[in-house]
């Protein structure tokens, strides 16, 4: 009985029809057909090898490469037709390139398997993702600038002490310049060639390998995968706490900032500003996480080398950097837009938070910050008993507190004077934060120059 799965790339062992459920449930080309460009090119890289090998003629390289240009050019053009039988892209191209050339095209599938392509093309699309999302990135970042305006930071979601602006854009900053140098280093550990094995060893025909290719374990690619994922997490956790400042900062509660044209309505409260720019972004890192996590879960009870069930990486891959450069965009989008309204954060400055700084006065005096701590705490329970402000306070009433208070202490009382005492690097001094921008603008400036 002959085959009826001879037209498979692995169909010569089999008899019979495949289950229609599962060929359905086998086949990967709804979402590997977007690796159409990276298969066509590596596949011509190839051929050239195995001509180079003795495997193929010369001719036959020709034909095939004339072939593989048709099939290049109907995906261009948007005229490919998937049919049913085309598990994957990789079937769907070969497909076609024999329609084009006959028996020719057989030879092009010599001394390599589907997974092997497989490895490949994703590595090449890795590769270009990580350029795409780099470069992305490096437009965000460039939209952080400076802005000499005070307002309150917050821990806990409390009233803190007072910062600069900037020092809040910077904090973000930071966190995703680091993102950008993580993927940098995925970048150098995809960028290695990863052909030259088959379904578990290496290839017989050892000469295709001769002066082209670099041998890895099977395996590594999901790695990689595996790590853009992860990366594509910490990167979203980034923006998605921002997200959330700049949600509560849009709020009339705050009045911080003005979203533009970031924002929609209310279907029903016609007085509403929806800042849901932001809390997409918000969500989209739920999708990513689970897409790391799906994936992970696929991982962990593999046996060694290649299972069928690691077809899963690269819908999880593809989504993935969709997602994280839609985000891009959007964030981009929002930061080069909002308004900053500096009267409502400079309205928002209180005494309680100069607390610290009261403490700090103390401290200067001589007396150990626990104790000058505690007598600051007590300050602030006589201002609370008396409904002042801390800033109100009597020199006599302190001095109940401690002798060390005289009249001295209204120096305490100075927004700008609590900002400037933090010039270390990373404070929110005046200095301290030109330095800082002076050093990103420095490292923005590297990273446009790298290729």
């Amino acid at each position: 009985m002959a085959s009826s799965e001879g037209n498979k790339l692995w169909g010569g062992r089999f008899v019979g029809n495949t289950d229609p459920i599962m060929e359905k449930f086998n086949a990967s080309i709804a979402y590997d057909q977007r690796m159409w460009e990276a298969d066509i090119k590596g596949s011509k890289a190839y051929v050239k090898a195995l001509q180079k090998a003795g495997l193929v003629t010369q001719n036959e390289m020709e034909q095939i490469l004339t072939g593989l240009d048709k099939v290049f050019d109907e995906w261009s053009k948007g005229e490919f037709k998937i049919k049913p039988g085309d598990e994957d892209i990789h079937t769907a191209n070969e497909r076609r390139l024999k329609e084009f050339i006959g028996d020719p095209a057989g030879k092009l599938h010599t001394g390599r398997s589907r997974n092997d392509q497989n490895t490949h093309y994703a590595h090449m699309i890795l590769l270009m993702y990580n350029y795409q999302t780099h470069t992305s990135q490096i437009n965000f970042l460039c939209l952080f600038r400076e802005i000499e305006i005070l307002c309150p930071g917050y821990t806990h979601m409390q009233r803190a002490q007072p910062i600069r602006w900037s020092h809040w854009i910077l904090s973000h900053a930071v966190a995703l310049s680091r993102d950008v140098e993580r993927l940098e280093d995925i970048r150098k550990h995809v960028n290695v060639m990863p052909l030259g094995r088959l379904f578990l060893c290496i290839y017989n025909f050892k000469r295709i390998l001769y002066g082209l290719l670099r041998l890895n374990l099977f395996n590594q690619k999901y790695n990689k995968n595996t790590e853009f994922l992860f990366w594509a997490s910490m990167c979203l956790t980034h923006l998605s706490k921002m997200a959330e400042d700049l949600i509560l900062y849009s709020t009339k509660e705050f009045s911080f900032i003005t979203l533009t044209d970031n924002s929609t309505g209310s279907s029903l409260m016609p007085q509403k500003k929806n800042a849901d720019s932001l809390e997409l972004i918000r969500s989209k890192a739920g999708r990513v996480f689970g897409r790391c996590a799906g994936f992970l879960m696929t991982l962990k009870g593999l046996p060694s080398t290649y299972n069928k069930d690691l077809q899963e990486d690269k819908e999880a891959m593809f989504d993935t950097y969709d997602t994280v450069h839609a985000v891009l965009q959007v964030a981009t989008g929002v930061i080069s837009t909002l308004m900053v309204n500096q009267p409502a954060m400079e309205r928002a400055l209180s005494p309680d938070m100069l607390a610290t700084d009261l403490a700090y006065h103390l401290v200067r005096k001589g007396m150990p910050f626990r104790e000058a701590h505690s007598c600051a705490g007590k300050a602030v329970y006589i201002a609370e008993s008396k409904n002042i402000h801390l800033s109100q306070i009597t020199v006599e009433d302190l001095q109940t507190v401690s002798p060390l208070f005289d009249k001295d202490v209204s120096s305490v009382w100075d927004y700008n004077r609590s900002v400037e005492q933090y010039s270390a690097p990373g404070g929110t001094a005046r200095s301290s934060v030109t330095a800082q921008i002076e050093h990103f603008r420095t490292w923005l400036q590297a990273q446009k120059q790298k290729p």
